[in-house]
């Protein structure tokens, strides 16, 4: 497969640029692009913030997730799925993998 030129990937690592994640996000869509967004490591703290819905309502459920071993250790327990979240988006970091391969684009936050 090979990556989509009209989808931006967002790999989100730092907990401090929740500001950017959801203006890059409706900046992305707003241009006619997909975005497909990943929380990882310290960022997953976002998925409590309310500005998380806001990126959640942006992208299709299937290009939105968040890495379930920060989460875990991060301290919340992985059968606590956030709000606006399915069970399924609660991944590995296999879908970072996933996420390089489909995006002509690519940003880490």
């Amino acid at each position: 497969m090979s990556a989509d030129p009209n989808k931006l990937g967002i790999f989100v690592t730092s907990p401090q640029h929740m500001r950017h994640v959801v203006g890059v996000t409706k900046a992305a869509v707003r241009s006619g692009m997909k975005a497909m967004v990943f929380f990882s490591f310290k960022a997953v703290h976002l998925a409590k913030s309310p500005e998380f819905l806001e990126v959640a309502s942006l992208c299709e459920i299937k290009d939105l997730a968040i890495c379930v071993a920060s989460y875990q250790c991060e301290g919340y327990d992985a059968d606590e799925v956030p709000p606006g979240l399915t069970a399924r988006q609660m991944a590995t970091q296999a879908y970072h993998g996933a996420l390089l391969e489909d995006c002509g684009k690519y940003l880490v936050l």
